[in-house]
């Protein structure tokens, strides 16, 4: 990846939390705001878990054979 698309993917990503955080922060629809992130940053965890375990198990399939 080019260095600019990774500054951009970056501020994006900065730009997308800083927006989840002010949402969070407001007033008027504080509890139901932070329920949904909550949610979502749960099932974000979990299919990074998942994908992690994923990718672990072919590393270690591929280790295995190589070793062998």
């Amino acid at each position: 990846m080019k260095k600019e698309t990774k500054i951009i993917a970056g501020l994006l990503a900065g730009a997308a939390l800083g927006a989840a955080v002010a949402l969070i922060l407001s007033s008027d629809r504080g509890e139901s705001i932070k329920e949904d992130v909550t949610d979502w940053l749960s099932d974000l965890i979990d299919s990074s878990k998942d994908k992690l375990a994923t990718v672990t198990d072919a590393v270690k399939d591929k280790i295995s054979k190589v070793s062998v």
